[in-house]
């Protein structure tokens, strides 16, 4: 059985590359780099990508036309299982998130056994350089967001799921909702790595406007500034603020806390 993993070497893919493996599966690695070339944009890289696979993992694209066509390509290819990581709750965010919701579709529609993965907003997302990493060395998050909380979830266990629906019987036509065991505010999150980091970390308030125009600032487009603003939007109206059991269904254990997270990545916020 050989696995193909899209996007294999971000956040979730290579964690889940690295479960899959020590788990002594066949896995083959698709990015737009990769010796296995696959680009959601060139339609000539999908025959090569899913060539002889029978499971797939897929990220989904930015352009919502291409999902249902590679699906089905796939699928014609012998795929017999799709696991596809998509966003908490976005169809209650009409407009935006149009590759994720046209993917949830076509997996949902393909013959095949499938399984969606919907997590909260990852730990991952405070360490990452091209998110939050930089901004928290420098010493102040800004964010439009108040004091509503949100259970963030590892990175680890949106693998660990995938990786058990890609391997394991019984999580076909299943949608897991994956968060954190707890929800925090990001006030609350910030003080954490503050105190793990050594150095004075503020978290700061942000208007809409304020935060369009950082982002604008910083090189953002404009789409993906105001799809930004519409996620901050839902989370201050509660949208994500529960926990949810996506994964105690999925794997029968408690996700990993927020505090776990912080305590073994601490080094990434420290100053030099």
């Amino acid at each position: 059985m050989t696995i193909v993993v899209l996007g294999g070497t971000g956040k979730t893919g290579s964690r889940l590359v690295k479960t899959l493996r020590g788990r002594g599966a066949d896995v083959r690695v698709a990015t737009r780099s990769s010796g296995t070339r696959f680009d959601w944009s060139d339609p000539g890289t999908w025959a090569g990508a899913v060539a002889g696979a029978s499971a797939l993992y897929l990220i989904a694209p930015q352009e919502p036309e291409a999902a249902e066509p590679f699906v089905k390509q796939a699928t014609e290819a012998g795929v017999r299982r799709l696991v596809a990581l998509s966003g908490r709750d976005i169809e209650r965010f009409p407009g935006y998130f149009r590759g994720m919701a046209a993917l949830d579709q076509a997996v949902r529609q393909s013959g095949a056994e499938w399984t969606i993965i919907r997590p909260n907003n990852f730990n991952q997302n405070f360490d990452d350089p091209y998110i939050w990493r930089a901004p928290l060395r420098e010493g102040r998050l800004g964010l439009p967001i108040g004091d509503v909380p949100e259970p963030f979830v590892d990175a680890q266990d949106i693998a660990d799921v995938a990786a058990a629906a890609l391997t394991e019987e019984g999580h076909h036509e299943q949608v897991y909702t994956l968060s954190g065991p707890r929800a925090l505010t990001f006030r609350a999150a910030v003080a954490a790595i503050a105190e793990a980091a050594g150095h004075p970390i503020r978290y700061e308030e942000l208007t809409p406007e304020q935060y369009r125009d950082e982002l604008l600032a910083q090189g953002a487009p404009e789409e993906a500034a105001a799809e930004l603003n519409a996620l901050f939007a839902g989370m201050r109206a509660g949208l994500y603020a529960e926990p949810r059991d996506g994964v105690q269904r999925a794997l029968g254990r408690d996700p990993i806390d927020f505090a776990a997270y912080v305590a073994r990545t601490a080094s990434a916020w420290r100053l030099e």
